[in-house]
């Protein structure tokens, strides 16, 4: 009853919780956070007790430079939940923050993302984490939809729409027609898995070591999936693994590209095989207006062309593919409000 009379005095949110970053958008004022899906946690006593001492940016910030007792952790991986307790508290204070620090009034409906590729149990420990945080209701659905409804696609009509969303942990692809999904395909490999990819290849083409927040600054700044006109170079700091001394070399564009190939082919593949799974009908309507790409990761270079090129298909990037999900939520929460018949998929839970 508390929840229920407090949260008239709170504006319903939508949380885009993804493994690299979390985009939140309250009703009514837009997306008012974007941050790193990044916790330091300080270890308490010999009970395993963990106290979250910085969230987002700052916390980022931390990789790799903490003092003994202090860690930094990112409580999803590969699009669900793998410490509970820290997510619980992460989207506790991403709510507080969305509702202007109030806490004690702050229980929100939220309709809050997950992969299309989680199992029941996956979605559940998110509705869960969600209400612990002290939501009244959390609805939960999958990135695809959302993706389509903030890219403005128009997924209400009988034609085919087709999105491909490329975040830090998943990669999804997913036809729609008549407000629902015809056919999804996920895949857990993204971004995180490039920025490995990259330390691997520092690893063994240079014998340097670097952490996780170098090897995406190395994906973005000379990062590509296609050849290009000039190749790009940067320097690179790290520790040498033979003598544990620092070390300076310049990588280039083509190395990043072979390293990270393996990958994007795996992420080609799936949208082939949903292509393949889709009705004739639809195909025809992709082949004439094209796919839709979105997510953090969309943003690396030439990734637009070279799909295009693989599919034969026009590809257009999404005109703010990090914030698409979490626009598509707000979208969804107006939508539920007017009682509009959508035959979406969504998982509904209160307390």
């Amino acid at each position: 009853m508390f929840k229920f009379l407090s949260g008239l005095f709170s504006r319903d949110i939508g949380i885009d919780l993804g493994s690299a970053n979390t985009v939140v958008y309250v009703k009514g004022r837009g997306v008012t956070i974007d941050e790193p899906s990044v916790l330091a946690i300080r270890k308490m006593g010999n009970k395993g007790r963990k106290e979250v001492i910085a969230y987002g940016h700052f916390a980022k910030k931390m990789i790799g430079k903490t003092p003994v007792g202090i860690e930094t952790i990112r409580p999803l991986q590969h699009g669900v939940i793998a410490d509970f307790d820290m997510t619980e508290q992460m989207v506790a204070y991403y709510m507080t923050e969305a509702n202007q620090g109030r806490r004690m009034m702050a229980h929100p409906r939220v309709a809050i993302c997950v992969p299309a590729c989680v199992t029941e149990v996956e979605k559940r420990a998110v509705v869960d984490a969600t209400l612990g945080a002290g939501a009244r209701e959390a609805f939960v659905v999958e990135e695809p939809l959302a993706a389509a409804l903030g890219t403005g696609l128009p997924i209400n009509e009988p034609r085919g729409n087709m999105v491909v969303d490329i975040g830090g942990g998943t990669s999804e692809v997913a036809v729609l027609s008549l407000g629902g999904v015809v056919i999804s395909n996920s895949l857990r490999t993204a971004g995180e898995d490039l920025d490995n990819a990259i330390i691997s290849m520092m690893r063994q083409n240079y014998t340097l070591s670097i952490g996780d927040s170098t090897a995406e600054s190395v994906k973005f700044e000379i990062g590509s999936v296609i050849p290009l006109e000039e190749e790009l170079e940067m320097e690179v700091k790290g520790r040498d693994l033979m003598d544990g001394l620092p070390k300076v070399v310049k990588v280039t564009s083509n190395e990043v590209r072979e390293a990270i190939e393996p990958f994007i082919c795996r992420i080609e593949d799936m949208l082939r095989y949903a292509v393949e799974q889709t009705p004739p009908e639809l195909v025809k309507d992709i082949v004439d207006q094209g796919l839709v790409l979105t997510g953090g990761s969309a943003l690396l270079r030439g990734l637009n062309v070279r799909f295009s090129d693989a599919m034969n298909v026009p590809v257009h990037m999404a005109e703010q593919p990090l914030l698409s999900v979490a626009i598509g939520l707000g979208k969804l929460l107006e939508t539920v409000d007017r009682g509009d018949k959508i035959s979406i998929t969504v998982d509904h839970s209160t307390v």
